[in-house]
């Protein structure tokens, strides 16, 4: 009796799929160095573009959200945390009074 040969990759991925739409297959894509010359520059450009929009503070004006050192007020130093369990709505107008 013959061995068969163990499939590649290539040959695995185009046999699991019922049928083909003329694209390229993704180990295709994987292994080509084209894919590898343009994801070797665009993914470490992603991470330094967003490491630059948060460390340069453009993230907290671009979503309004305060930044580390706006969270308290001088007037208010505490976490607003609702302590009453039948005023909670006192309690919030209250804290909404102190922005």
């Amino acid at each position: 009796m013959e061995s068969i040969p163990p499939l590649t990759v290539q040959e695995y991925v185009e046999l699991s799929m019922s049928g083909s739409t003329g694209e390229r297959s993704f180990a295709d894509i994987i292994t080509s160095i084209r894919y590898w010359v343009i994801h070797s520059i665009t993914i470490p450009s992603l991470f330094i573009a967003g490491w630059l929009f948060v460390s340069t503070g453009l993230a907290y004006d671009v979503f309004g959200s305060p930044r580390p050192n706006e969270y308290f007020t001088e007037s208010r130093q505490g976490i607003p945390l609702i302590t009453g369990r039948f005023d909670p709505l006192a309690q919030l107008d209250e804290f909404s009074r102190s922005f």
